[in-house]
């Protein structure tokens, strides 16, 4: 049998099943509960975190035959007849590969067809964005004033790169990031539905790799769980992404502290010699930086930082041992040497270069040396 990747196994089919958007579903559903529904939605926010999901749903919830307050009911014949992807009904388009003038003078011209046993017929323009401006200057008409029977819904990830005459012509929804939180409960759900076991502290990793991105969390789930062969484990996790136990952070850190020169040379052939990715390891000295930063400056650290008690707390308990200045400034030098990384030829030697100045540039004078 066929392997269906986890996020489009588990892609929210109703607008209650959607994580991290309730600002959106829930105006959604009032629209299409009072019956106020719009022509022309925008939907822009960044990759993965349910815009094309959320048109589908809306277009199948305006379209129902009873639906339950604004979502679709999923059990009567249009809803069943609607999750067919190849429905006349819904149509999704990709404007990345269809973003002529002459694919939107088509649109223009089938618009006008009624649906077919529905009572709307809904367009879905994926990265919208990438139309030419002729093409948006074709769509704008029908976009204003469509036929009764018609929505177009756009999705996009740079709305700013948008016709203002197109922004004035949509009701707009900005999708949020969905937070650490949200993303590991929607791991144990998945997981559990799945029959596989896994550890706590497992899944915060794979929801903190995700950065928002429910696609992104599930893509990287299903890439463990083919590695870890029965049990997804903090090491499996570790092993896979490539990234570093908190245990290396807190120990280098510990070394930049101490000005321990030798120390830190050595720390950086030891992150070489184990097959790291040195650029996934500056990117986290920045971001291990920035947590200590917020438990040395936030009241209740941990609401954003979303630790396990033990970690939280050797974080809190390094947090006291720097100052404010100091880790905005291993945030500025480490977040910045992303673009040199990329091209240098040699990261371990850029690595050592990043270790020593920062000991030398964050206004101590006292260096030590083994």
């Amino acid at each position: 049998m066929e392997h269906l990747a986890l996020y489009r196994k588990y892609r929210p089919r109703t607008f209650d099943e959607v994580i991290g958007q309730e600002h959106i579903t829930r105006a959604l559903q009032n629209q299409i509960a009072s019956g106020k529904i719009g022509h022309a939605y925008l939907f822009t926010g960044s990759r993965g975190i349910g815009k094309t999901s959320i048109a589908r749903i809306f277009a199948r919830a305006v379209n129902c035959e009873h639906n339950i307050n604004g979502s679709p009911c999923g059990q009567c014949e249009t809803c069943k007849r609607l999750e067919n992807e190849n429905d006349i009904n819904i149509i999704e388009i990709d404007a990345a590969s269809n973003n002529r003038v002459d694919d939107i003078r088509e649109i223009r011209e089938k618009v006008k067809f009624l649906p077919v046993g529905t009572k709307y017929k809904v367009y879905i323009i994926d990265e919208v964005h990438m139309l030419t401006d002729s093409a948006f200057n074709a769509l704008l008409k029908t976009l204003e004033e469509p036929p009764a029977h018609v929505i177009f819904i756009l999705a996009t990830t740079e709305a700013h790169k948008l016709l203002a005459t197109i922004l004035s012509r949509c009701i707009r929804f900005d999708f949020h990031l969905v937070s650490v939180g949200d993303l590991t409960k929607l791991l144990q759900n998945v997981l559990d539905k799945e029959n596989i076991s896994y550890d706590d502290d497992a899944l915060r990793l794979i929801a903190s790799a995700g950065e928002g991105s429910v696609r992104d969390t599930l893509s990287i789930a299903d890439c463990i769980v083919a590695y870890a062969e029965g049990k997804i484990t903090k090491e499996s996790v570790l092993k896979v992404l490539g990234t570093t136990d908190y245990d290396l952070l807190i120990g280098y850190f510990e070394l930049l502290k101490n000005k321990d020169i030798g120390g830190l040379l050595k720390f950086v052939n030891q992150v070489d010699s184990s097959g790291k990715n040195i650029s996934v390891f500056v990117k986290e000295l920045s971001k291990h930086a920035r947590n200590l930063l917020i438990c040395k400056s936030c009241q209740n650290p941990n609401e954003i930082l979303n630790l396990p008690k033990e970690e939280y707390d050797r974080f809190m308990a390094q947090a006291d041992g720097f100052d404010e200045k100091t880790l905005i400034y291993y945030m500025q030098t480490f977040g910045g040497a992303e673009n040199e990384l990329r091209y240098t030829l040699s990261p371990r030697l850029l690595l050592e270069t990043l270790s020593l100045s920062v000991i030398s540039g964050d206004g101590s004078e006292d260096v030590k040396k083994n």
